[in-house]
């Protein structure tokens, strides 16, 4: 039986402890990242939108990173927006530049209407490198 054990970024955000859970489980040689949100170290939302994507992102990474992960290891994205009408065009920027070229990873887009005060969140499936 495949154990799993909990990753967790060096400077985590309040969060986690906040609504207990972890960053990330990692089961063989899979990485289950939980929804990263545009959280400050604090636990409240960055308040402007795109900068709110571009730290989930950076605490995407960092979470990532923990595990020995990067972007390139992503396979399946699941991100969550508020408003994705008039966010689109910004998440499609920072998307953009992240994942620059193919093999892009699988990613669905969910409109909510809740995100506990966030506006975007975004977890993934990764496969951890040897």
């Amino acid at each position: 039986m495949t154990q799993r054990s909990a990753v967790f970024p060096a400077n985590r955000h309040a969060l986690y402890e906040a609504h207990g859970y972890s960053a990330a489980i990692r089961s063989g040689d899979l990485l289950f990242v939980s929804g990263q949100v545009g959280s400050r170290a604090d636990g409240n939302p960055e308040p402007n939108f795109e900068a709110q994507v571009r730290l989930a992102f950076a605490n995407l990474s960092a979470t990532l990173a923990a595990a020995g992960c990067n972007f390139d290891d992503i396979v399946d994205i699941t991100s969550f927006h508020t408003d994705p009408e008039n966010q689109f065009a910004t998440i499609m920027q920072v998307k953009a530049e992240i994942f620059a070229a193919p093999p892009y990873p699988n990613w669905t887009a969910l409109g909510v209407t809740w995100l506990a005060g966030f506006d975007f969140e975004i977890k993934v499936i990764a496969r951890i490198p040897d």
